[in-house]
């Protein structure tokens, strides 16, 4: 018998979701070498996870406080197509400080961009494939293909379509970035009855720290663009490649599979916006977040 869905949301099955794969990898995960040297225990092509987003839901995770002012920052900066770490850095946020800086620049030979200078990676693909990269203080206005808007129309205009499809994988730009895109393609779905879903593929998927960023940032996007559409958030559906624990995420891992799984929040958008442009991290709040402490993991490089 399956489970009520006013029962699912006690038990916060979506969350459990998460916590039964990081059971999974560890204990069953094949160990591998990687880029960053650490290693890791990896499955690859899990079942998708699928958290739903209906009456303002976001799948925060709460076995462990998440950084929400960084998902929210972070992902305001790739819509507006930015590539300069120092953005976020200035503002509190600083993920991407690592892969910006000198001496991580200097090994994957860039040797002549600045620091903080990313390269062609997430939000220029979204709003400018196929421009030639210059530095990330270049004005690419009109310049190359704006994914996001277009997609945003395609949605207004044609929701039927199965096209609905916003890239990060430009094989021409890999070269350029400090960090090929894990999060590679995301496609949205209309419903009949006007739900905005978004199925998310990504290649490589960091258990510890990098999926449960993801997890809440692409569904903040998928409700950013629903309300832009004047449409209902649905579904957000993980597909998932390379699933692994770094060695050195173990244990702290381990604390937090033995806590129980909260209540979602809430998310409050507190201005409505035809263009999706005009939102700033500050237009978005969370309600209702009562999660554990934090858990530490250091972030492989």
């Amino acid at each position: 018998m399956f489970a009520s869905y006013e029962n699912l949301l006690t038990e916060n099955a979506e969350e459990t979701q998460y916590l039964d794969l990081v059971r999974q990898v560890i204990e069953k995960g094949l160990q591998k070498t990687d880029r960053t040297d650490v290693g890791t225990r990896s499955i690859f092509g899990p079942q998708n996870m699928k958290f739903n987003l209906r009456n303002n839901r976001l799948p925060l995770l709460t076995t462990k406080r998440m950084f929400w002012k960084g998902i929210v920052e972070e992902l305001i900066w790739m819509i507006g197509g930015k590539t300069d770490s120092k953005l976020l850095d200035i503002k509190g946020v600083k993920i991407w400080n690592d892969h910006g800086s000198r001496a991580f620049l200097d090994k994957q030979g860039f040797t002549q961009r600045d620091e903080g200078d990313l390269g062609p990676i997430y939000g220029f693909q979204w709003r400018h494939w196929g421009a030639p990269y210059i530095s990330c203080y270049t004005d690419y206005t009109n310049q190359g293909i704006d994914q996001l808007a277009q997609l945003i129309h395609l949605i207004k205009t044609e929701p039927n379509s199965r096209r609905l499809i916003l890239s990060s994988w430009n094989v021409s730009q890999l070269s350029e970035m400090v960090l090929p895109p894990c999060p590679t393609l995301c496609h949205f779905n209309v419903s009949p009855d006007k739900e905005l879903s978004c199925l998310m593929f990504q290649r490589s998927c960091d258990l510890g720290l990098g999926v449960p960023f993801d997890i809440a940032s692409y569904s903040l996007l998928t409700h950013i663009i629903a309300s832009v559409c004047h449409l209902t958030p649905g579904d957000f559906i993980y597909a998932m490649g390379d699933v692994h624990v770094y060695l050195n995420h173990i244990e702290p891992l381990k604390e937090q599979l033995q806590r129980k799984a909260q209540h979602f929040p809430t998310l409050i958008i507190s201005k409505k916006c035809d263009n999706i442009d005009e939102f700033q991290a500050d237009d978005f709040k969370i309600d209702e977040y009562s999660p554990h402490g934090a858990v530490q993991m250091k972030m492989a490089i």
